[in-house]
């Protein structure tokens, strides 16, 4: 699936980051804990092929990933809809760029509303939907491509704590419907918690992975409320307090 090896990478010979090495299966997902400034959205923007390291190799199904490609879709915190354009457009696009005829993306457009509960609002333009709803319409567009691979740059930060649990739940249960694997980079504890399957902790100047757990109990919704939840964020935190 997605191979990163030896990662590195400088601005202005300064080292941002350093020897980032992990695996990513199939129906897998990854979420990164770290600092601000630390070179989180870089790395992300490495994976999905915007810049090029300065060394190291990233693969995505034994193919070097050196330029953007549909196969990799990107959400973003500030949602990234087009204003002008109403929800089934947005969701469209990626499609239409592809080529995709007009009854086939819209069938594929609906499909993945519906399923992230986004009903009968495809008319509508993203003014008139809230921000939990307008991110639910940014993973629709994601997952409208079929992508390999779904990168996630702190999608929920903006949004109030219920609201941000809701589309925790709503990406968890779409991950378990059509098995997208994905990372994701949060400043959250508890979500990381809750969404990552492995948690690396991004920390050190240069950044690296310092320390990666394997949360093995986390894949439904019911996990937020059972004792492994509450024990795995102590011991995320702990590690946190002393190498931060």
């Amino acid at each position: 699936m997605l191979f990163v090896s030896h990662l590195e990478q400088k601005f202005d010979h300064q080292t941002i980051f350093q020897d980032i090495n992990f695996e990513l299966k199939e129906a897998d997902n990854l979420v990164i804990l770290g600092k601000s400034g630390c070179g989180k959205t870089t790395l992300l923007n490495l994976i999905s092929g915007m810049i090029q390291p300065t060394t190291g190799t990233i693969t995505l199904n034994h193919q070097n990933i050196q330029k953007p490609t549909s196969d990799i879709a990107f959400i973003l915190q500030n949602f990234g809809l087009l204003p002008w354009k109403t929800i089934l457009q947005n969701v469209e696009l990626g499609l239409k760029i592809k080529g995709i005829s007009r009854q086939e993306r819209r069938q594929k457009a609906i499909s993945i509303l519906n399923t992230l509960e986004i009903y009968n609002r495809e008319n509508d333009y993203p003014g008139t939907l809230s921000g939990g709803e307008q991110q639910r319409v940014a993973i629709a567009r994601a997952y409208a491509m079929e992508p390999k691979l779904l990168l996630m740059d702190e999608p929920f930060s903006s949004l109030d704590a219920l609201t941000r649990e809701k589309l925790q739940d709503t990406l968890l249960n779409t991950w378990q419907k059509i098995k997208v694997p994905y990372i994701m980079v949060t400043h959250s504890i508890e979500e990381a918690a809750f969404l990552g399957k492995k948690i690396a902790i991004f920390s050190g100047k240069p950044a690296t992975f310092s320390k990666v757990f394997a949360n093995v109990f986390s894949g439904n919704t019911r996990y937020r409320n059972s004792d492994q939840y509450y024990q795995m964020i102590k011991k995320i935190r702990s590690y946190m307090e002393q190498n931060w």
